[in-house]
Formats: structure tokens, sequence, C-alpha cells
């Protein structure tokens, strides 16, 4: 049951540059469409060698972007279906929207924005775009995956409305405007909680697993502390690996059916897709408890696992890492690949901005092989778990 507030794929605000309804491939709606090219894309197949939490992690038990945004997928749909929200919109968010992430996460991230600096910074966010609407071209008819205005609004307005808006986001918006000062949709909102709710939980799912989180010191949580008290009375033979799972799993559960709960009531009698925009808050959150209690674990997880010292150290060098392959590049854009040399810009700051382009479009094991090509430097301590 499809609900008046929900976005309808037959109401779309379009396509940058329109489609041919004779070519389309498949009885697919317009957000179905809009998720299979992100599926099928090259850039969301390197999120499999992109950082989470881990840099370069060398388990295969670990998460990455690619196997997040899947789990962000799925906690996406779930809380679609239950309010009535289109699941198409919703995945295509979800799956999407880690797309701009350089190699090395954050640590990838700020040494391109240091890089960049006086030619207007690096925002992952805003490269997301740029990387959909632009540096992803399969077509022969025009640039970028030319997503549907609702998917690409909802990845501009990762967290609302933009106030100051980057350099790649304004040039965007510019050629195809994305309504930037208004809320985004209701499949945007729980896009962005369904992201937070996967990287909440399994990060310390990933954390516990590499030795870098503590058991007693998570359950210094009381939210977390009653969930296991309950998993122990209901499991007490049970193994702890498994019993640590099930943790993962409540807690997800929790927020999810939270969250379900606290957005139904907030959107009585919203009628529309626009009446959400133009609501002036968000309609999609947690509880004030459960929004309290996401606050507590975020906090915990930066002290605890973000910011661990191991942690800290590794992202330092990525750092390094990062910022001498964008200079060496910037030296001798030779050094890219052919066709990425071919369409060089020669004026500033376009040059600049399309070395920074390939830099972030490169996996973490790309990076580091570059790197060590090179510079003649191995760096086998760059991963940490």
């Amino acid at each position: 049951m499809i609900a008046r507030y929900a976005s309808d794929p037959a109401q779309s605000r379009g396509r940058e540059f329109g489609i041919e309804q004779s070519l389309a491939r498949g009885p697919r709606s317009a957000f179905q469409r809009d998720r299979d090219r992100i599926v099928h894309s090259i850039a969301f197949r390197r999120l499999r060698h992109k950082t989470q939490v881990f840099i370069a992690p060398d388990g295969d038990h670990y998460r990455v972007r690619l196997t997040h945004s899947l789990e962000v997928a799925q906690i996406g749909r779930v809380i679609a279906r239950a309010l009535g929200l289109d699941e198409d919109l919703t995945e295509a968010l979800c799956l999407a929207h880690d797309i701009g992430h350089p190699p090395f996460g954050h640590a990838g991230e700020e040494a391109l924005d240091n890089a960049l600096g006086k030619w207007g910074g690096f925002d992952h966010n805003a490269q997301c775009l740029r990387v959909l609407m632009r540096l992803e071209s399969p077509y022969c008819e025009h640039e970028g995956l030319n997503l549907s205005w609702e998917v690409l609004e909802g990845l501009a307005k990762h967290n609302g409305p933009v106030g100051m808006v980057p350099w790649a986001l304004d040039e965007l918006d510019r050629q195809f405007p994305l309504d930037l000062a208004l809320w985004p949709s209701l499949e945007a909102q729980v896009a962005a909680l369904a992201d937070d709710i996967a990287y909440d939980n399994h990060d310390i799912d990933d954390g516990l697993r590499a030795g870098f989180l503590e058991l007693d010191d998570l359950l210094s949580l009381d939210f977390v502390a009653e969930q296991w008290r309950a998993i122990e009375a209901k499991f007490p033979g049970a193994p702890q690996d498994r019993r640590l799972r099930e943790l993962v799993r409540s807690q997800i559960g929790l927020m999810v059916n939270d969250l379900i709960a606290e957005t139904a009531g907030r959107v009585q009698g919203v009628g529309s897709a626009d009446e959400v925009r133009q609501a002036g808050r968000a309609l999609a959150g947690f509880s004030p408890a459960m929004a309290a209690n996401e606050r507590s674990l975020k906090r915990f997880m930066y002290d605890k696992l973000y910011h661990h010292p191991q942690q800290l150290q590794t992202a330092e060098r990525a750092r390094a890492v990062t910022a001498e392959l964008y200079a060496a590049l910037v030296q001798d854009p030779g050094l890219m690949d052919e066709g990425w040399l071919a369409r060089l810009p020669q004026e500033e700051p376009a040059r600049s901005r399309h070395v920074a382009d390939y830099v972030a479009g490169m996996t973490d094991r790309f990076a580091i092989s570059l790197h060590a090509r090179i510079y003649g430097r191995t760096h086998e301590g760059l991963s940490n778990v």
C-alpha cells in the first residue's frame, strides 16, 4: 500500500537529459531503472575495495563500503515498506550514498580536501553527485548515469537542506536544480537514517571482531546493557560470538521499530511528497529517547573505535599516501590512465579537480599499489586488522 506522502515514479520531475520511453529496457519504473543503473556502474563495484572502518583490511569478514551499502539498503527497504514509501527509490539512495568516498575513507577525504584547498576543497557527498552525473558515463548520448531528479535530490541533501554548498554540488545544481534549500523526500530521509542504524551497529560487530572494542566497555551504555542482559537470560548456554551477533541484531531491530513508529506519528496528515519537502523539519526520525541513545552510541564509537590510537596512526599513513599520490599526479599527469590523461583540462581549477577525481575514484588497494610504484615504498603495515 503506497502512502500519500510517498514519492511516485510516475510523477517524477524527470532526468537532466530526457529519455525515450521506447528505449527503456523492461517493465521498470523510473526509480527501478535508477537502482539498476547504480548497481551496474563501475563506481558501485569499486566500493568492494574501499574502506568502511578499517583501512585495506586483510580479513575477509570485515565490512567494506560495498557490503555496508548493501546492509543499508536492506534496512532501508524494511522501513520503506512499513511506511508505505517507494522501496525502489529508497534502495537506490541507500546503494549510492557512499559512491563519492575516496580511498581510505575519511582519511583520504581529508587529504584531498587539503590538497584542493585553494580550488574549493573536496566533499565526498558532493563528489557522489559528481560521479553519478558526470564521471560515470556508460551512455553514448550524455554524461553520467542520467538518474531521476528524486534520486539526485535525495543524495544531495544527505543531512537535510544544504546551506553551505560545495563547489561541485553548486556546479551541478546550476545545471539541474535540486531545490537544495528544502527538505528531501521521506525516502531520502529514511535512507540517511538507515545508514546511521547500519554503521552504528555493524561497526560494533567489526570493532569487537578486531579487538578494538571490549564488551565490558560497550555495556557501560545502559540501553546496550539492557539488551545484553535479555540475551544472556534467553540464551544462557550459547557461544559468546553468537550472543554478540544477537546483540547487534537486537539493537538494529529496536532502532528500526522505533524509527517506524516515530515517523508514522510525524507524517499524520501529510498528503503528498511535496508537503514532506515543505514541512520545514525532518519527518523521519527516532523518538527523543532513542535519539539520545543513538547519540550516546556514536560518542562511544568515536571514543573507543574511530579515534582508537591504532586507528589514528593508520589513518595518518593513509592521509600521507593520498596526499603524495595527488602531488605526484599533479606534477606528472602522465602517471594517470590514458583516458584520464586525454581528458586533462589545461586551465585551473579544472585541471587540479580532474586529478582529484582520478584519485578519489581509486580503491584502497589500487592507491597503495600505485603509490608503491611511484615512490618505491611498500605499505604492508597500512592495514591494522
